[in-house]
């Protein structure tokens, strides 16, 4: 893909959902996971959890709630060490405000 893509589907993606003042696009190079890092970091937190070839026949939602759990109720750095669950509690109560 070329950049030239990007840039249209990013164009398709906010006709879609409008202009929306508060949302930003990011553009990355989809090889390049320098590029996206707290993505790599989230999926080499999964992998913690599910090594690669794991079978997901035996995994309940019981197991992975709990997993989505653990990784949301960790600080992020990039998140000024809050956890994700703690920035969308706080995000929803000032929009009720």
């Amino acid at each position: 893909m070329t950049r030239g893509d990007y840039i249209a589907i990013a164009a398709e993606a906010k006709a879609v959902r409008g202009n929306c003042a508060s949302s930003t696009e990011y553009l990355f190079n989809p090889s390049s996971s320098c590029q996206r890092g707290t993505n790599e970091n989230t999926n080499g937190l999964l992998r913690r959890y599910l090594p690669k070839k794991t079978s997901f026949q035996n995994l309940t939602q019981e197991d992975l709630d709990d997993m989505v759990w653990e990784i949301n109720s960790r600080p992020k750095k990039c998140l000024d060490y809050d956890t994700p669950q703690e920035v969308f509690i706080n995000y929803n109560s000032e929009r009720r405000s």
